[in-house]
């Protein structure tokens, strides 16, 4: 028997972070195998969860990743492991169409026991009617118990626990309001600034929730027996192509740092992985392949722009013919300059004949499916910049529409053997990554059979 749990909630904004760190913590300390998971696209909660676990977490998505390869991946990272925690994102039933791609399809699919975390401020036996809606809505689901965030004392928590006796929902516990245990935000989500001391919050929240939530019936009640294949989803092969070894190298510093566990391990089969720094390094290993992804670049713009011998570095491999992906903050990397919000134009890579602006920020997000030519290509858009075009702009090659199949105008560049662009791109999954192993291997200018 291991515990298997989802950790879900009414709304964004209850708690689920907090609790799901601070749980993930609690675990490691008292010595168990804990393995994290992430619904969504997210890159950020993944970062924490493994500085709070110390074991990697990995996203499971319904929108970019296949049913076969979402049990795969579960079934292969959750192996031999004591405990398996999978925080979900925004609320339980929320997807991108409905509840499709959601924490509760993501529970159905994998038969999750499911931990609802709830925002109890200026709440009180009110919350009864909500836990019985969220356990009674899908019967497929499991909701076993409740977690209470923001709670006020141990009396406010007795009305909360009654409330989940009526409604047939386990009381766990719950977290105090603490001023201390908010966790900073940045405009991608949690603070990933190097000041943000990490390990003595996490240990903060581990002993909160060790003194206010009952651990060991929120395991007992989440164990399940050992997990058998599901016969609905259909067996993924975990083999890549036969063809030769490529030398890959991945831009990895606090500039770029967006990526998924799965991507790079399937990269990781294809050939040797080199990381290299646009910040500290001054010129690119040797690779077939270069991989620049997202992060936060405009934070660094002074350090990128004085690092003359990596911006060359890039252009050259480009002007040479070699292969490159960049994604959002990779895809700015390789424009004329970024301007930041101070106004100012810092030149970069000069690859792409346009400019990136900080300027007059707005978010776009979502997720983004791109069609060019006979490939299909399936991935995540969040960012604030946008692009200014320059003279002889680069046309996107793509037509990209949302996940209900409305048009975008998320653009997809094509120069030489560089794609870029805004979207995050996801290729760990073998049945959905035909695309990219044309790109990777593909010969003439189109790099496609």
């Amino acid at each position: 028997m291991r515990s298997h749990l989802l950790i879900g909630a009414a709304s964004s904004g209850s708690g689920k972070t907090t609790f799901t760190l601070g749980l993930l913590r609690a675990l490691k300390k008292r010595s168990l195998r804990v393995q994290p998971f992430k619904c969504g696209p997210d890159y950020i909660d993944t970062r924490h969860h493994k500085m709070a676990a110390g074991r990697t977490s990995v996203n499971l998505d319904g929108f970019m990743m296949s049913e076969g390869h979402i049990w795969d991946l579960y079934t292969r990272y959750a192996s031999g492991v004591d405990v398996a925690v999978t925080e979900g994102v925004m609320g339980l039933f929320d997807g991108y169409d409905a509840m499709r791609g959601s924490s509760a399809e993501i529970s159905g699919l994998l038969r999750i026991p499911i931990v609802l975390v709830v925002n109890a401020k200026s709440t009180a036996y009110s919350v009864a009617p909500l836990l019985y809606g969220f356990k009674h809505f899908r019967e497929e689901l499991n909701v076993v118990g409740a977690v209470f965030n923001f709670v006020a004392s141990e009396s406010h928590y007795s009305f909360l626990r009654q409330a989940c006796e009526d409604a047939g929902v386990e009381a766990l516990g719950y977290l105090p309001r603490r001023a201390d245990v908010e966790i900073p935000s940045r405009h991608l989500g949690l603070s990933l600034e190097e000041d943000f001391c990490f390990e003595e919050f996490a240990d903060r929240i581990a002993c909160l929730v060790e003194e206010h939530v009952d651990i060991d019936r929120l395991l007992a009640i989440t164990a399940l027996p050992e997990r058998q294949p599901d016969p609905r989803v259909e067996e993924v092969a975990r083999t890549v192509p036969a063809k030769r070894s490529l030398d890959i190298a991945i831009a990895r510093d606090s500039a770029f740092n967006f990526s998924y566990e799965e991507n790079i391990r399937f990269l990781s089969a294809l050939g040797t992985i080199t990381y290299f720094s646009p910040l500290r390094d001054d010129r690119l290993p040797e690779a077939d392949f270069v991989y620049l992804p997202g992060g936060y670049p405009e934070l660094y713009l002074a350090e990128l722009s004085a690092n003359s011998g990596m911006r060359e570095s890039i252009h050259s491999f480009v002007e040479a013919g070699g292969k490159l992906l960049a994604e959002c903050g990779g895809m700015m990397y390789l424009c004329k300059e970024i301007i930041g919000t101070d106004g100012n134009a810092y030149p970069m890579a000069g690859v792409l004949p346009q400019s990136a602006t900080m300027e007059n920020m707005r978010l776009r997000l979502g997720y983004r499916t791109l069609y060019y030519k006979n490939a299909v290509l399936r991935g995540h858009e969040f960012h604030y910049s946008r692009i200014v075009p320059m003279e002889n702009p680069l046309p996107s090659v793509a037509k990209a529409f949302t996940a209900k199949g409305i048009q975008a105008d998320t653009p997809l560049y094509r120069y030489k053997n560089v794609w870029a662009g805004y979207t995050h791109l996801y290729w760990g999954d073998p049945c959905r990554n035909g695309w990219f192993i044309d790109f990777l291997y593909g010969e003439g200018p189109d790099c496609f059979r």
